[in-house]
Order: C-alpha cells, then sequence, then structure tokens
C-alpha cells in the first residue's frame, strides 16, 4: 500500500508537511510530485477525449508557509507533462471551484493546498472539476494511480501562467449582493460598519474587494494579511477562541457586524453588534430563515449534532430538517439525493460551518454564505432590526458539554462502535433513545437529569468517541457524566481521563487559556485521587490525570501582576508546537 494512502482525509488529502519536534513530515515535496503524476493520469481517464496537453488545470494555496514549496513541485509535475497549469498562487477554495465556472480562466480541474483550520505545520490538497468537489472515491482512485518508483519528469515543458483569482471572485460576490439585496443603489452596505476577521488566512481579501466597494466601513477589522504561522488564534469559526476575538472586537470598536473566516473560506461566522454569535445553531438557523423564504417548504439538510429548539424552529418557519450523518460531504451528498428524488432541499450544512446552498452549485462556500447574509441588511435596516430578530425565537440551551473519549486499541472502529450499538443497555431509567437519528446513538433525557438530549457518536477521522450533551436545566450535568462514566467503565480501551479534566474544572472553563496547558497555583489542588484524597499540588495532578500543564506564573510582568496579554503570547507560542487538541 502506498504511503500516501494514509493521507487521505475522506474526500482530502491531508498530512505533515512541516517536521516538529513531535511529528514527522508525512506530506513532502515528494508526495507533492507523486500525487501530481497520479492525477494526470487520472484526469485523462476522467476526459479520454481530451489530449494531456489540451487540459487546463488551476492550482491555488492558503496563508501556509509550506503552500510555496508544495505547489511549485506539483505545479512542475503538470507541465512537464503538457498540461497547461494556471498558477493562482494565494486563493480560497471556493473560488478554485469557481475557476471551473468562470468563463475567463475555463479550468477543466483545479487543486487547491489547505489543510483547514488544522496547526500551521499541516498541509493537504482538495481537488475539484466542473462537476464538483472530488469524492473519496476518486481520491483513492487518484492514490492507486501512485507509482512511488516512477521517475516523475523534472523539467517543464508547457507555459504556466501566474494569475489571481481574487479580482474575478470578488466581482461576481459583489454582484450577486447588488442583485440580492434589492437596493438599486451602486453602494447598498452604505453606513454599515462590518469587520472582518481572517484568522491570517485566505479571507482579508473580503474585506477590501467586497464589503469596502459595497459602502461598507471596514475599519477595525483584523488579521487580514495572510500570515501562515497563524499567530493570533486559529482560524476556525468553530472555535470558542476565535469567536470570542471577533466578538470582542466587534464590541471594541463600535461595529455592527463582524464576519470570520477559516484558513481557506469554505467556512464562516457572523457577530452582530449587541455580540450575539451567529455560528454552529445560530448560523443555521439564520440560513433557513433565508431558504425557507425563497423556496417555501424546502428542506433543510444538517449533521446530527443540531438541539431539538432548531428543528422545532425550522419546522415552525414552514420548512423541514433532516439530520444526517457528519461531514460536509455526506450534508452535501444526502442533499443532492434528496433533489435527485423529488424533495426540494436547497440548504446543506454542518454545525462546524460547511454550508452550501442548491443555487450555488451545492458547494460549501464562507463567503458565499456570507453575502446571502448581506443581502438581507438593506430590508432589515428598512425594517429597523437587525439578524438577532431573524433567531429570537430559537430557544438556546443552557448548558452545553462536548466531552471526547480516546480510543485505545489499534481497531479502533469497531470498538467505538461496539460501544455506540451497546449504549443503549446500559442507559438508565428516565432516558429513551431518539429514532430519528442516522448518526450513532442520540438519548433524550428528563426528569432527574434535567430536559436535554446526548449524542454518542465517532469522530470523522480520529480514535475518539465524542460525547454532546445539551440541557435546557442548570444543575444536572454532574448526575449525566457520573451516569455515562459508569456505562464507560464497561469498556477498558475508553481512556476517561480527559473527561474527568473537563468536569471537574468546569468551573474554570469560561478562562480565556486551555486549562489542559495552562494552570495557576491550585486550579488543579481540588483534584481528589482514586482513594478520595486531595493531590498535594499542580504537578501531581497532572501526571495522574495524564495531561500537560504550564504554570503561568511565568506570565507576570515587572510589578507582578499576572498579564492575560502574556499568557495569551504563551498560549500561541505553544499551540505552535502541539496539535489541535480538545479536551
Amino acid at each position: 500500500m502506498s504511503k500516501i494512502k494514509e493521507l487521505q482525509l475522506s474526500s482530502d488529502i491531508r498530512g505533515i508537511a512541516i517536521r516538529t519536534e513531535e511529528f514527522d513530515a508525512t506530506l513532502t515535496v515528494e508526495e507533492s510530485r507523486l500525487i501530481a503524476s497520479a492525477f494526470v493520469k487520472w484526469l485523462q481517464k476522467r476526459y479520454p477525449s481530451k489530449k494531456v496537453t489540451e487540459l487546463v488545470v488551476g492550482i491555488g494555496r492558503d496563508s501556509r508557509v509550506s503552500g510555496p514549496d508544495l505547489t511549485r513541485e506539483f505545479i512542475q509535475v503538470l507541465s512537464a507533462f503538457g498540461v497547461r497549469v494556471i498558477d493562482f498562487e494565494m486563493a480560497t477554495t471556493p473560488s478554485m471551484f469557481m475557476a471551473t465556472q468562470f468563463e475567463k480562466f475555463n479550468c477543466d480541474a483545479t487543486v487547491m493546498f489547505t489543510a483547514s483550520h488544522l496547526p500551521f505545520y499541516y498541509n493537504g490538497l482538495k481537488f475539484f472539476t466542473r462537476e464538483g468537489g472530488l469524492e473519496a472515491s476518486d481520491i483513492c482512485d487518484i492514490i492507486d494511480l501512485v507509482d512511488e518508483k516512477e521517475e516523475v519528469p523534472q523539467v517543464p515543458v508547457s507555459t504556466i501562467e501566474v494569475k489571481s483569482i481574487f479580482e474575478r471572485y470578488s466581482r461576481h460576490l459583489v454582484e450577486l449582493i447588488r442583485k440580492g439585496s434589492g437596493s438599486e443603489k451602486e453602494k447598498p452596505l452604505e453606513g454599515l460598519h462590518i469587520i472582518v476577521d481572517a484568522g491570517n488566512g485566505a479571507g482579508g481579501f473580503f474585506a477590501e474587494k467586497v464589503l469596502e466597494v459595497l459602502g461598507a466601513n471596514t475599519k477595525g477589522s483584523q488579521f487580514l494579511d495572510p500570515d501562515g504561522t497563524f499567530p493570533n488564534h486559529i482560524a476556525n469559526p468553530d472555535n470558542k477562541e476565535a469567536m470570542e476575538s471577533i466578538k470582542n472586537q466587534v464590541l471594541a470598536v463600535g461595529a455592527d457586524y463582524g464576519v470570520i473566516f477559516d484558513t481557506d473560506v469554505d467556512r464562516a461566522a457572523v457577530v452582530t453588534g449587541d455580540g450575539e454569535l451567529l455560528n454552529r445553531n445560530n448560523l443555521i438557523a439564520v440560513l433557513s430563515v433565508i431558504a425557507i423564504s425563497e423556496h417555501p417548504g424546502t428542506t433543510i439538510v444538517t449533521n446530527s449534532p443540531t438541539t431539538e429548539h432548531l428543528k422545532r424552529f425550522i419546522t415552525e418557519l414552514g420548512g423541514h430538517q433532516y439530520r444526517y450523518i457528519s461531514g460536509y460531504r455526506n450534508v452535501i451528498n444526502k442533499a443532492i439525493e434528496l433533489n435527485k428524488a423529488g424533495t426540494d432541499c436547497q440548504l446543506a450544512i454542518e454545525t462546524s460551518g460547511h454550508a452550501a446552498f442548491k443555487e450555488n452549485y451545492f458547494l460549501d462556500d464562507g463567503a458565499y454564505v456570507v453575502a446571502k447574509i448581506l443581502m438581507l441588511l438593506p430590508r432589515l435596516i428598512e425594517r429597523g432590526e437587525t439578524l438577532d430578530h431573524l433567531i429570537q425565537q430559537l430557544v438556546q440551551p443552557k448548558e452545553v458539554v462536548e466531552v471526547r473519549f480516546k480510543i485505545e486499541t489499534e481497531d479502533f472502529k469497531a470498538y467505538g462502535n461496539e460501544v455506540i450499538k451497546e449504549f443503549p443497555q446500559w442507559i438508565p431509567q428516565g432516558w429513551g433513545v431518539n429514532p430519528e437519528n442516522e448518526e450513532g446513538v442520540r438519548i433524550d433525557f428528563k426528569g432527574e437529569y434535567g430536559d436535554g438530549w446526548l449524542l454518542l457518536r465517532m469522530s470523522l477521522h480520529e480514535p475518539l468517541l465524542v460525547l454532546q450533551i445539551e440541557n435546557d436545566l442548570v444543575g444536572y450535568q454532574k448526575k449525566i457524566l457520573e451516569t455515562i462514566q459508569k456505562i464507560m467503565n464497561r469498556y477498558p480501551k475508553i481512556n476517561q481521563s480527559k473527561q474527568s479534566l473537563r468536569y471537574k474544572l468546569s468551573s474554570w472553563e469560561k478562562l480565556k487559556f486551555p486549562i489542559e496547558f495552562f494552570t495557576y497555583q491550585g486550579f488543579l489542588r481540588p483534584l481528589k485521587d482514586s482513594e478520595g484524597n486531595w493531590y498535594k499540588n499542580v504537578s501531581d495532578a497532572a501526571e495522574a490525570l495524564g495531561v500537560r500543564y504550564y504554570d503561568i506564573t511565568k506570565a507576570r510582568d515587572e510589578d507582578g501582576i499576572i498579564s492575560l496579554d502574556r499568557i495569551q503570547k504563551i498560549q500561541i507560542k505553544r499551540r505552535r508546537r502541539r496539535e489541535n487538541a480538545c479536551i
């Protein structure tokens, strides 16, 4: 089996592009060249009527520091085979698909080098044809064509064109917003203060080339410059730290709205002027309002970890919700399948922020999502309303907990699925299995456990069981977690140490830094060992729980006062050296 096979992540290829103290590089220029050669062979099979010299392939990348080297080698191989290559340099994932649709470029296929929100040392490849993004089966076919003993051509023999995608793509978005706003103004967003947080990814163009062109004031936008070390925060609209950052900036500069993108701009979220976060269920609700108002009775496909409140919200709007398996390709493909079967489905969206409209090729495009929202603003202003008004009927859960259990066995998928299958056997009275679920096991509970639900499912790509709990009543999480702990005790290959830490430190979850890596004085001291004895110090507790810690007393300033700014700098420094972990 090719070593590149291990890099497949469903419909993407991802690996470690920069060697670190902890990880060896798995996606280097060598792998890039081999994949490029295989991709040419795959294209020849996909388009048998075309000579290889007639193929046009576009290549783009996000801000990752490994991007230029990987794309250069990829381009050289394509060019050596005679493929006409357009090097778009910095680009976004959605814009790379649109390069197959814009007549100006007329690409047969495109490749985007990105690893989404993963740490800086990762990189990856996403592939598109004019029909859309490649499926997992297509990636398998490409990898099967990899010949690690092949002498890949070294000398380019065709012309490489260097072009920018941003001008054409931005004009496309501007035209859509002008038309969709219903305004006759050239600048329908004039008078609005909207800031952008690009997280130092590829989305910084949106402030100048879209918002400002439409008349918006973007003063106060942050982290627009591409920087592949991501020095400020993870570029991820599903990340609490990132959302807090844009929220605080909106409030600090008095903006009407804030927009945040992930690294390659296939996801986005919005913050209102009041600091309301429009991501996860809230974003689904806003986009559902739009989809149902334009297509009454339509079905919205979501992934499984959505609230019952969202289902009721969509139903009351006159629409329908179809909860499906997590994974953006899964929800998109389900939406396509429903449409083919005769069920109108205009929107497929994950809680992570991947959202795809039928009208937009079912492409998960963060910039397009924001464009759809921006179209509403002129009309909302006329009515004296804001985006908050659209979802004021959406009930918010009082407590939300997410726990990830590591499965410590080689055959983790089989083991995890067995736990999920058997889980209903052990649930207490008052818990009931929700039949409207296609991923993992969903449990509803009431009475002595509060009023809510939980979902236990396999992680898409990691050896983890993911547990999500939502409760409409406060103070019941301890009892629920203790019950789940007893169930998990039946399965010795399930590591519960991180679950224990997350619960026991719940009082400090509002701190601006991860407890797993930062502790101060006695934060871990209240913890007891298995025999009920108090841990005497932080290091003993951390060692027993199998976690790392960092003493933030080192963040004291000259006056001996602990500085949040220093804490954040330490956090950034350590983040660069660790995998994107979650407790």
